[in-house]
């Protein structure tokens, strides 16, 4: 394929502090980037570009690294759209509908559960979302699990063994019979089609898992090689955030209602990143991803993200695309929320979009444009990346083909 230089570019956001204006979004302007054998080779002024084989320009746009998104539940089927309209007319958000995508995904074919996914997937890379990571959990049952990772391993290498979604009709009076199936028989069975386990903590839920049920799940995915993520301090606050801390969880996601506790562990995960000069995590600490389409979807409280910045903590914003609380697959409307409903700043949005949603996921090879980086770049149709949240609504962004 050779090499191809991308020219053209008004605004490049390389996410390395090292480079460019020394922003932590690394920004140069009338830039270029050269790519070869799908990685970055090359980055500066446009008027320092080498030669190359090829030449894409892009004719003023912006450019910022594929956004990352680290929490998605694509693999299900069916529709819940009934259940939005009954929140937005009051009901509240407890998470009981997921056994309606239990029922519909079961029933779905490999071939139908498999379009549904390319579909999603596509959509997000019209997007510009050029990483996605993709949970089970509406199979709870050995067969529908295994199948539900085995299918996304097609689309992405980011699986994560979700079992421990919810506690599943059929054992709501058994649940401890539930648990030992997902910390034994269930995980042994999916661990080799998953990088990462999840559970869904909250305290003293009917559908959830409790503190101790959590940390049984997550001590046995560890113990059987998976990395750690939480969906943690959703619903209230509870035991979510600090468990995902002290085990070394990757990631603790939602963050919706903390403590002072939970903020004081998130900034200890933070700083246990150990990131250096570069924005590069020489440590395994914990990232709070805020996912503030749910908030939208439900119309709770949005995360606290000025108090978690200021305290210390590391972010990654992610969808949350799933069915029931969050149907959108936008990381721009992400963006958008974050300033608009969070008070982050566009640039503290648009790294937590991109270089926190890597940390999330442990990778040094995307999040960032800089020498030796997946070639992952997305378009912006605008003179600079400010216009993802000053314009909401409007599709600007894509990951670009080369």
């Amino acid at each position: 394929m050779g090499s191809t230089l991308v020219t053209g570019i008004a605004e490049l956001v390389t996410n390395d502090p090292t480079t460019g204006d020394g922003s932590p979004l690394g920004l140069i302007t009338k830039a270029a980037v050269v790519v070869a054998e799908g990685r970055i080779a090359w980055v500066g002024s446009a008027a320092a570009a080498p030669a190359t084989d090829h030449r894409t320009d892009l004719g003023g746009q912006s450019v910022v690294p594929g956004f990352v998104d680290s929490h998605a539940h694509l693999m299900f089927a069916g529709d819940r759209s009934a259940e939005f309209a009954a929140r937005m007319a009051g009901q509240p958000y407890t998470g009981g509908g997921i056994a309606t995508t239990v029922a519909a995904t079961r029933a779905a074919t490999d071939q139908e559960l498999l379009a549904h996914l390319r579909l999603l997937v596509a959509e997000m890379r019209a997007q510009g979302t050029t990483t996605v990571e993709v949970k089970s959990g509406y199979g709870l049952d050995v067969e529908h699990e295994v199948r539900s990772l085995r299918l996304a391993g097609q689309v992405t290498e980011e699986t994560t063994f979700l079992g421990a979604h919810v506690v599943p009709a059929d054992f709501a009076d058994r649940r401890d019979e539930y648990l030992a199936l997902v910390t034994g028989e269930m995980l042994t069975a999916c661990a080799p089609y998953a990088r990462w386990a999840d559970v869904f903590c909250e305290p003293a839920s009917a559908h959830s898992f409790d503190g101790a049920e959590s940390r049984a799940v997550l001590t046995a995915a560890a113990a059987a090689g998976l990395e750690l993520r939480v969906h943690g301090n959703q619903l209230s606050a509870g035991p979510g955030v600090q468990l995902a801390v002290e085990l070394g969880a990757a990631s603790v996601d939602h963050c919706t209602y903390l403590t002072d506790p939970d903020v004081d562990a998130l900034a200890a995960g933070g700083k246990a990143l150990a990131l250096d000069a570069a924005g590069t995590a020489t440590g395994r600490g914990t990232v709070a991803t805020l996912l503030p389409g749910v908030e939208f979807s439900t119309r709770s409280p949005y995360p606290d993200a000025r108090r978690l910045l200021g305290a210390g903590a590391v972010l990654a914003l992610a969808t949350d695309c799933n069915p029931g609380s969050c149907f959108t697959s936008s990381m721009p409307l992400m963006i958008a929320l974050a300033v608009r409903e969070m008070r982050m700043t566009p640039a503290e949005a648009l790294w937590a979009a991109t270089a926190g949603g890597a940390l999330a996921l442990r990778r040094t090879d995307i999040g960032r444009l800089t020498v030796g980086d997946r070639a992952d770049l997305t378009v912006i149709d605008a003179p600079s990346y400010l216009h993802l949240a000053y314009r909401p609504g409007v599709p600007l962004a894509h990951a670009l083909d080369l």
